[in-house]
C-alpha cells in the first residue's frame, strides 16, 4: 500500500483542526461582548435605530452589544473597518444602500473595499422613505413652491444633505431631474449636522429620512412638502407624496442591515441572523420601531444578499445620471 506524502497528511491535519476550531467557537458563540459599527455621527437615523437593536439584540444572545460610531467618507471608514476586521462575528455593521451599492459606484477604482466580497450579509432591519423638508422659516409651502422658485433663479436655490453620493443626496438629483430644475447642492459630514443647519435656516431645505424629521415635523420647527413613497405615511398623514406633489413614480427609500466580515464561520452568521430577526418580530419591538418610521424588514441572509445584487446595477445607472461626485 502506497503511503500519502507526509505534507498531504500535515495538510488534511491542518485543515481538519481548523473545522473543529471553527465548529468549537461557533458553538461557544458569543463568550463576550459585540461591536456594533455605525459608519455615521451619532444622532441621525441610523444611530438611534442602531441603539435601539443594539439593546434587544445583546438581551438575546445574553452579551452586550455596544454601538461604535466610525462616520467619514458616506459610511466608507466604519464600513471598511468591519470588512477588514476579523471573521468572528463578533464585529458586526450597520450597512445600507450607500455603503454597499451606491459607493462602488461613486468612489470607484479608490472603494477602499468590495462589499460583494468582502461583507457577509446577516439580515435586512429596516426600510426609511425621504422627505422633502424646508425650514419653518422658508415661504414654501408646496412642492410646487420650490419648483417655482427655483426656474425663478436656477443653481440659486440650495439644498443640503449628508454627503456626496448619499441616499438623501442622490434623492435631491431625482427631485431636479423629474422637476426639470437646477438647484445648489451642498453636502455636509452626515444627516444630523446637515439637518442642523436646515433647523438654522442656513439652508433652506433637503430631503432626510423620515424618523429624523418626524418629530421636528410635528413640532412645527420643520416643514414637510412631501413624502417619497408611492402612499401617504400613516406618521404624517397630511403630507402628500411626491407623485401626488406632481413627480410620477418619484420614489426614494433607503434600506439599511447587518453585515459582517466575509467568511465568518455559517453558524454564527445562522445565529445572529436567528436572534436579529427573532428583536425585529417581537411585537412591542416592531410597533415601536415602525411608531418612529422605520418600516421593519427582517430577512434570511440570502434574501438579503438577492436584495443587493438586484439593486447594485441600478443604482451604479442612477451614480451615472446624476453626475455624482466623491468630496
Amino acid at each position: 500500500m502506497q503511503l500519502l506524502p507526509l505534507r498531504v497528511i500535515c495538510a488534511f491535519c491542518c485543515l481538519y483542526l481548523a473545522i473543529a476550531c471553527s465548529q468549537l467557537h461557533a458553538q461557544t458563540f458569543p463568550d463576550r461582548p459585540l461591536t456594533y459599527v455605525v459608519p455615521y455621527p451619532p444622532g441621525g437615523a441610523a444611530d438611534v435605530f442602531a441603539r435601539q437593536l443594539a439593546q434587544k439584540l445583546g438581551e438575546r444572545l445574553g452579551r452586550p452589544v455596544i454601538v461604535e460610531n466610525r462616520p467619514g467618507a458616506n459610511g466608507n471608514i466604519g464600513s471598511d473597518y468591519v470588512a477588514k476586521g476579523p471573521a468572528d462575528g463578533y464585529t458586526i455593521l450597520l450597512g445600507s444602500a450607500s455603503t454597499i451599492t451606491i459607493n462602488p459606484h461613486l468612489y470607484g477604482r479608490n472603494m477602499p473595499y468590495d462589499p460583494i466580497k468582502d461583507l457577509q450579509p446577516v439580515s435586512s432591519t429596516h426600510e426609511m422613505a425621504n422627505v422633502l423638508v424646508v425650514a419653518a422659516a422658508t415661504p414654501f409651502r408646496s412642492v410646487a413652491d420650490v419648483i417655482a422658485a427655483a426656474k425663478l433663479k436656477p443653481g440659486s436655490l440650495a439644498y443640503a444633505s449628508a454627503g456626496n453620493g448619499n441616499t438623501m443626496h442622490l434623492a435631491g438629483e431625482q427631485f431636479k431631474m423629474q422637476a426639470n430644475i437646477d438647484l445648489l447642492h451642498i453636502p455636509y459630514k452626515g444627516g444630523p449636522p446637515a439637518l442642523n443647519d436646515v433647523l438654522g435656516g442656513q439652508v433652506p431645505m433637503m430631503f432626510n429620512n423620515l424618523p429624523a424629521i418626524v418629530t421636528l415635523v410635528r413640532t412645527g420647527k420643520l416643514r414637510a412638502l412631501g413624502v417619497a413613497t408611492l402612499k401617504r405615511s400613516p406618521l404624517l398623514p397630511d403630507v402628500p407624496t411626491m407623485e401626488e406633489a406632481g413627480l410620477k413614480g418619484y420614489v426614494s427609500t433607503v434600506w439599511n442591515g447587518v453585515f459582517v466580515r466575509a467568511g465568518t464561520p455559517r453558524p454564527i452568521v445562522e445565529r445572529l441572523n436567528r436572534e436579529i430577526v427573532a428583536v425585529l418580530n417581537a411585537p412591542d419591538t416592531k410597533r415601536a420601531l415602525e411608531a418612529q418610521g422605520f418600516d421593519v424588514i427582517p430577512s434570511s441572509p440570502e434574501q438579503f444578499a438577492e436584495l443587493i445584487r438586484a439593486e447594485y446595477p441600478l443604482w451604479g445607472a442612477v451614480v451615472k445620471a446624476s453626475g455624482a461626485i466623491v468630496d
